[in-house]
């Protein structure tokens, strides 16, 4: 990273803040520790001290002093939702500068035109730090305070730094999942050296992010002595996460929860989190059950690229999983949003198999508090930290304030429905992480924000002009898996007219 670039610092304007602050009156979206359900708390006050929820109060209740008699900062939230922040269980942080250069890009394009085994030859340790950090306050302004990062940014050393130490400067809550692949000139053997470089020169403890691992190729070799030396590594330093590409089927990256659990890796101690498990199978739903652990699917990515997540939905395991938003770069960022596409998504397909069988269902077959708690309290439950995606006493202080008077949320009265289905980012008035506040009255508080955005246009500009003169890999025969490329069928939205006969492919122009 150059001095440039690491001369950016994450300076927030929290840290003058008190060591106590209540949100005080707001409508709160807290947690029940016995129903293990939502319990919404109207005109109630949540105390914060330090980096931890102090208490949750009723209306009217007696709020403790705060210590050494000092003075709570005292937020006023009347009218306002409180909520948990966002827990995201899968995301690529360091792509941000390839913003809508991929809006009709198709996975198998992905894997040969944006992937890290392509990025590695274009992108320098100063784009990734500064794609990283624009990537989390992008995330922290859209109430993401909690994030599983699948850091395949690691091609050498210099990028594995830059990426782990935008991480740190953010302010987020960051497991940060070191990937193990063999990219170009720097295979697992030097990974897993520099895995304890980067860690022993960017020290972790006492910031809010948290070392994991990610590995993907399980699946490819099983038993070889890569893929021993990374669980052994894993084990070694009782990492906080594994986390694994899962899609199957076509795909062909089959690491499955039946493949790790061979491998005596699924009932360790260590969290595994798949991504996506496009074609899990039923054998897999059993052992997530069994063994507890957790699926990330993404809505909007696997519905974007065509993964597929139908049996996450028809195999009974959404109590075995959280959510994800993958590849922000191509959509939002925003988990609501994500919580809302697979709730209508569950809906739809459940809904449908009444119908299909010519009968009519009189049921709603998923609730918007359930969409809440895979976008909040499961991503926690995959992580196993309890703590994490709740209100309630002894959780991290990572909380939502949104705006009841908006145009969007006037007139609510169920908070839950309210974020779900209602509300937006610009809704978004206060976030905090660990207790301090990273967006505060609708603006993100990081002193810095000007300059990461200026260092961020300046590598997006030089990075989309890069890849805007890449060749478009062409893509018939086999796939890499071995399977063959069938075209997808194309809508077509020209009212009587082809696209051919209009003299283009259907797709309009692309404004790059």
């Amino acid at each position: 990273m150059s001095s440039k670039a690491a001369a950016i610092l994450s300076t927030f304007v929290a840290a003058a803040q008190a060591s106590s602050v209540l949100l005080s009156g707001g409508t709160i979206i807290a947690f029940d520790q016995a129903s293990q359900g939502l319990n919404v708390v109207r005109d109630g006050s949540v105390l914060i001290q330090d980096d931890r929820i102090a208490g949750v109060y009723e209306k009217g209740a007696a709020i403790p002093a705060a210590a050494d008699n000092a003075t709570h900062e005292v937020v006023d939230c009347s009218g306002k939702i409180i909520s948990p922040g966002f827990v995201d269980t899968h995301r690529h942080g360091w792509q941000t500068g390839f913003k809508t250069i991929a809006s009709n890009t198709s996975l198998a394009e992905y894997f040969n035109r944006f992937g890290e085994f392509v990025a590695g030859d274009h992108m320098t340790a100063d784009d990734v730090y500064i794609g990283q950090l624009a990537g989390l306050y992008e995330a922290l302004n859209a109430g993401t305070t909690t994030s599983l990062d699948h850091a395949h940014h690691t091609w050498s050393n210099e990028t594995s730094k830059a990426g782990l130490q935008a991480s740190v400067e953010s302010g987020a809550r960051v497991f940060w999942a070191y990937a193990f692949h063999n990219v170009t000139n720097f295979g697992v053997p030097e990974q897993l050296a520099n895995f304890r470089q980067v860690l022993e020169e960017i020290p972790t403890k006492d910031t809010l992010v948290t070392p994991a691992m990610a590995y993907d190729s399980f699946y490819a070799n099983p038993h070889g002595q890569e893929t021993v030396d990374v669980m052994a590594l894993a084990r070694e330093f009782n990492i906080s996460a594994m986390t694994a590409h899962y899609l199957g089927g076509p795909w062909s990256v089959d690491n499955s929860p039946e493949l790790l659990h061979e491998l005596g890796f699924l009932n360790d101690s260590i969290p595994v989190v798949f991504s996506h498990g496009s074609f899990m199978t039923e054998k897999d739903a059993e052992l997530l059950h069994s063994c507890n652990q957790y699926i990330s699917t993404t809505p909007e990515s696997e519905m974007h690229y065509g993964h597929s997540h139908e049996p996450s939905i028809h195999f009974g395991v959404q109590d075995q999983m959280a959510l994800g938003v993958d590849t922000f770069f191509t959509y939002s960022t925003d988990m609501a949003t994500q919580a809302r596409i697979w709730l209508q998504h569950a809906r739809y397909e459940l809904y449908l198999d009444v119908l299909n069988k010519g009968a009519i269902p009189p049921n709603d077959p998923m609730s918007v508090n359930q969409a809440f708690l895979l976008a909040t309290r499961a991503g926690g439950q995959a992580l196993r930290r309890d703590d994490i995606g709740i209100i309630a006493e002894g959780a991290v202080a990572d909380l939502l304030v949104y705006d009841g008077r908006t145009p969007s949320l006037l007139g609510w009265v169920d908070p839950v429905a309210a974020v779900i289905l209602h509300a937006n980012v610009g809704d978004l008035e206060h976030v905090m992480v660990g207790g301090k506040f990273a967006k505060r009255d609708g603006k993100l508080t990081a002193a810095n924000y000007a300059k990461v955005q200026d260092k961020l246009l300046e590598s997006a500009a030089r990075i989309q002009a890069t890849w805007r003169d890449l060749p478009v890999p062409a893509m018939d025969g086999i796939f890499m898996s071995g399977a063959p490329y069938v075209r997808a069928g194309e809508v077509n939205v020209m009212k009587g007219v082809s696209a051919a006969e209009a003299g283009n492919d259907g797709y309009g122009h692309k404004f790059d």
